[in-house]
């Protein structure tokens, strides 16, 4: 796990947000998402620099496509984010976890 993983994973593991069980780099079909909480159907993605790639935009948006023709919603962090500013992300991550 990148060091960002690694904050995010100690702040959903152990049903530490809101009660909901999380699962790391948990595979969905023929991807694997860095975190799924299957309750909600959320997937949490930590995206580095890596991912500012154009090849690399294409294919995450074919990913998420593919998960919402599952009804899975998929939300995205930085990595500079979750590093720099891991309470704003929080409240997001809490936000879309109080949606229905």
């Amino acid at each position: 796990m990148t060091e960002a993983e690694q904050i995010l994973w100690e702040k959903l593991k152990s049903r530490q947000v809101k009660g909901f069980k999380f699962r790391r780099q948990h595979p969905l079909g023929i991807y694997i998402a860095d975190f799924y909480c299957h309750e909600k159907k959320l997937v949490i993605e930590a995206d580095g620099r890596y991912h500012k790639h154009d090849d690399i935009i294409k294919y995450d948006r074919i990913r998420t496509f593919t998960f919402n023709l599952d009804k899975i919603k998929v939300i995205r962090f930085s990595n500079s984010d979750i590093t720099n500013r891991i309470e704003w992300v929080m409240e997001e991550i809490n936000k879309e976890l109080e949606k229905s």
